[in-house]
Order: C-alpha cells, then structure tokens, then sequence
C-alpha cells in the first residue's frame, strides 16, 4: 500500500479474503471489511492498572483530560485536590 501523498510505501498486512494491502493497524479490511486477524491487547488486571470508576477529570470545564500524578493528561494544568471548591 502507497501513501496518496508521498507515494512512500505503507508497511501493512495483506487481507485473508480480498489479498489486498492494509495498515497494520487496521482491523477491518479496507476493501472488503473482512475482519483483519488481529490479537487483541492484554488488559492489565493488576492492582496498578488505571480504575475507571475512580478516575478524577481536570477541574478546567474545557479539558477531557484526567488527574495523573497530581497533573492533567491533556492540559499538563497541575491538580490539587480540594482547590476547585474555593
């Protein structure tokens, strides 16, 4: 597969139905849609994995990052707790 652009080639898997060429990272086919066989990444189940349900979002109303190591993930804005109550 060649990039549109660059004409550079894509490194990429070829399709088991149609033979054509995909990004590695594609998991459908893009000529076909014939689901590319791909594993599935290992979800860490661990005491340290990331808990959802706790999770605390950036107090800046604008922001869809998340608190990580007392600073935001997206705005880098630093976190401390209680101080969205003043």
């Amino acid at each position: 597969m060649k990039c549109p652009i660059c004409k550079e080639e894509i490194p990429g898997t070829p399709c088991e139905s149609c033979g054509e060429n995909n990004p590695e990272e594609a998991r459908f086919c893009m000529y076909c849609g014939h689901p590319l066989d791909q594993q599935a990444p290992e979800v860490d189940e661990s005491e340290d994995a990331f808990d959802i349900e706790n999770r605390v979002l950036c107090p800046d109303g604008t922001c869809t990052g998340i608190i990580v190591n007392g600073k935001c993930t997206e705005c880098g804005k630093p976190y401390k707790p209680g101080a969205e109550e003043e």
